[in-house]
């Protein structure tokens, strides 16, 4: 009995894209110019929550709320509550409904961003995978299970964002001041490409990015090459001969403290354990670059890496012959929980002096926030529940992967309201995230659909007693 409902809840989902619902529905919701960025599109963003997401999700039978953001000059925030039974989990649902900037005049001539327009197998439009066409895949799945079982079988809260594109401002402070209402047990998302189109994904994490100046500042001006050119110290050989103290010739992190310690065996193994496909255009990973003895999958999803975002030194639009005062350059560590970002400043400062660099100025970059590192255990039994249900619906295991190279809010989540977190990404790289064109693919909407109402299906199943091993983690 429990197999058939399970089986029909899946096909119910399915046919919401067969029929033309699911599409008529995005085509609503991306018609919605929601751009992050402009302060004048924040009617848009308002609009968004209060006439089109609001309402779909009260006729489902949630009790909606519609937050200002704590910095005013920014998008609200939505949440929206099922609550069917006190002893039953809750699900935290997110997804973001702003966009970015829509760049029409990239577009094909014969595209509209904010006009859903279906080619074969491709939807084209401005937040069709990022992220309205996702997060509708979420809630059309709670939907299917609703009208099967006529419950969900489990407590589920949807929240919103509006204002992820531009750095989620905000979000931390709200997550905070409302940890009473959206108290969860589980926290499930839908965002980001996945690694290969044949096999689906539950992203556990992502690295946190920082940004380090080195400056070399010897003197004032620049001097003539000719008399003072043997003379005088030049400020890119020395910025030059420190970088390479700090990244090794073949990529590798040389600095004690960027390097990190102690990673988990359950991360080792789920990081070797990813199946990637390169898609056509994409680079091919160069032979012999980073850390030695890790596989692809491991230097990305359980290691650090570190790059030269920008040198300069004298003026490279139009050289001169003297010999530079100063130079600088930027360097950014993408880290994983296993290092500690405070730590990292410190850790420079102390490698350079040991390495005799005293002169080379070491100057955080505190310009913006960066999103702190995040990951939740491979073996936590929710992240294994979603698996089981998603290998029973997908006929295949998903990539487990315990940290994506990218950064992101996962830790504000995680922290603040004590969940573990799962991303299931229905996109892949070549969607135009971004860019102009952007599309997502009716192949993965007809996957995410039948996984996510499978896997909503399942947490209305746990028992009693499954449902005591969770709570306890």
């Amino acid at each position: 009995m429990a197999v058939d409902a399970r089986s029909s809840t899946i096909a119910r989902a399915k046919n919401y894209l067969a029929s033309g619902e699911f599409l008529d529905t995005l085509g609503r919701l991306v018609a919605v110019q929601t751009e992050s960025h402009p302060p004048s599109r924040k009617p848009e963003l308002e609009r968004y929550c209060h006439e089109v997401v609001g309402p779909y999700l009260k006729n489902l039978g949630f009790k909606i709320d519609i937050f200002d953001n704590p910095l005013p000059q920014h998008g609200p925030f939505l949440v929206a509550r099922r609550h069917e039974d006190t002893a039953l989990p809750t699900t935290l649902v997110y997804g973001h409904g702003d966009v970015v900037r829509a760049m029409p005049e990239r577009w094909r001539e014969d595209l509209d961003p904010w006009a859903l327009k279906v080619e074969g197998k491709r939807v084209y439009g401005r937040g069709t995978v990022d992220n309205k066409g996702q997060h509708l895949i979420a809630i059309e799945g709670l939907r299917a299970v609703i009208e099967e079982r006529g419950s969900l079988g489990f407590n589920a809260t949807v929240l919103i964002e509006m204002g992820e594109e531009a750095g989620s401002p905000g979000l931390q402070n709200f997550l905070e001041d409302k940890k009473d209402i959206l108290a969860a047990d589980v926290f499930i998302a839908l965002d980001g490409p996945r690694q290969s189109m044949e096999v689906a994904d539950i992203t556990l994490g992502t690295r946190g990015g920082l940004g380090i100046d080195l400056v070399v500042n010897l003197r004032e001006g620049s001097h003539h090459s000719g008399h003072w050119g043997g003379l005088l110290k030049d400020p890119a050989v020395i910025l030059a001969h420190a970088i390479s103290t700090i990244i090794s010739r073949d990529g590798r992190i040389l600095v004690e403290g960027w390097r990190p310690k102690n990673v988990p065996v359950s991360v080792r193994e789920a990081s070797r354990k990813v199946k990637v496909k390169d898609l056509p255009g994409a680079p091919a990973p160069d032979e012999g670059w980073g850390e030695p003895g890790m596989s692809r999958t491991e230097r990305i999803y359980a290691w650090n890496s570190a790059i030269v975002l920008s040198m300069i030194s004298g003026q490279p639009e139009n050289p001169v012959p003297a010999v530079p005062g100063y130079a600088r350059s930027r360097i950014q560590l993408r880290h994983t929980v296993d290092t500690n970002a405070d730590d990292v400043a410190p850790a420079l400062r102390k490698h350079l002096d040991d390495h005799g660099f005293p002169e080379v100025e070491v100057q955080p970059i505190t310009e913006r926030d960066m999103f702190p590192p995040s990951r939740t255990d491979p073996m936590h039994p929710w992240v294994q529940l979603i698996a089981k249900s998603m290998t029973l619906t997908m006929d295949g295991d998903p990539n487990i992967i315990p940290t994506i190279g990218a950064s992101g809010p996962s830790e504000f989540f995680k922290q603040t309201l004590g969940v573990p977190v799962m991303w299931l990404p229905q996109s892949y790289g070549g969607c135009g995230q971004h860019g102009p064109n952007e599309h997502g693919l009716i192949d993965l909407y007809d996957d995410g659909l039948a996984m996510m109402a499978g896997i909503f299906w399942d947490i209305g199943e746990v028992s009693e007693g499954e449902r005591e091993i969770l709570k306890n983690k």
